[in-house]
């Protein structure tokens, strides 16, 4: 029933008292228009409203405007991604963190994203031959090790015989560091023999940190940041074998400044000295950030050869 057929029910009712009624339902029905409208008005600025029907909604990648930096990156950055943003209180960042193929793989799927960074010179290969970013610029470079639960029930020693019977995990070989476990591999001339193959190397790391592994295969970042909760187990050439981390700002990106900004912060002698604490190494001198010009290339490569 509306205020004005209430009003009109009432005054049938009540008689002479019938106008005193109307006058009390007319300052509700004012007060519910000024309600409304200040309602509106706080939709409008905090733009929260549903959009009208048909209308084109934010997508969940944030859009320009938002106030709110999104980053793409790969797994084994979270920690240190995390301290470099927190280092900068100019802009706030919202960070995927995902295997570094399937970032690009969301990208070239539509996701929107400021910035994008990868694991492996190969995956951002990829995403520059599809037109997804920019110029990339190499910050780090990463190389694995293997590690165990905290005190090494299994008695692993390394990519040998002790794994006979073990439980190994890796990652999948089209990601990033099961790319490097097989290069790895080949380098010492070892066939690994896994129980599982994962999309990222912190699912690699929390199989092992649980105990539903005897071992497994992670960057000397992830194994550092694990502390006594895993046992490491260095090994002899892994040194040799490095991913190279880029990063780039995404075409198209909401916010390409606020993107540039948080490259140089990475890039600065600040955010390389919060990467080194996690245990990220510099790139060496001869290694280069441009494409290589094929996507197939072996982003884990001996330091001596890392000049693509």
């Amino acid at each position: 029933m509306t205020v004005q057929e209430t009003t009109t029910a009432t005054t049938t009712a009540t008689g002479a008292t019938g106008r005193g009624v109307r006058r009390r339902a007319s300052a509700r029905g004012a007060r519910a228009v000024a309600a409304a409208a200040a309602s509106l008005a706080t939709c409008v600025a905090l733009a929260g409203c549903a959009p009208a029907s048909g209308g084109a909604s934010p997508s969940a990648g944030g859009s320009a405007g938002s106030g709110q930096l999104t980053v793409f990156a790969a797994a084994s950055l979270q920690k240190s991604f995390g301290e470099i943003s927190q280092a900068d209180a100019t802009q706030e960042e919202r960070f995927s963190f995902e295997g570094s193929s399937t970032l690009v793989d969301q990208l070239a799927g539509g996701a929107r994203a400021d910035v994008l960074a990868t694991a492996d010179k190969a995956t951002m290969d990829r995403a520059v031959e599809k037109k997804l970013v920019g110029e990339p610029t190499l910050f780090a470079t990463n190389h694995l090790v293997l590690v165990t639960p905290s005190g090494n029930p299994g008695k692993v020693t390394g990519l040998n015989a002790s794994l006979t019977g073990k439980r190994l995990v890796i990652c999948a070989p089209a990601v990033p560091c099961g790319r490097a476990s097989q290069k790895l591999a080949g380098e010492l001339g070892v066939k690994l023999q896994p129980v599982s193959e994962e999309q990222k190397v912190t699912d690699v790391l929390g199989k092992v940190t649980s105990g539903e592994a005897d071992a497994g295969l992670v960057y000397t970042t992830d194994a550092a940041g694990a502390g006594d909760k895993v046992d490491t187990v260095e090994i002899p050439g892994a040194e040799k074998v490095i991913n190279q981390y880029l990063i780039a700002t995404v075409n198209g990106a909401p916010d390409p400044q606020g993107a540039q900004r948080f490259i140089a912060q990475v890039t600065s002698p600040q955010g390389r000295a919060i990467l080194a604490r996690y245990g990220f190494a510099e790139p060496t001198a001869s290694a280069t950030a441009s494409p290589s010009g094929s996507a197939a290339s072996a982003s884990a490569t001996p330091t001596a050869s890392a000049t693509k």
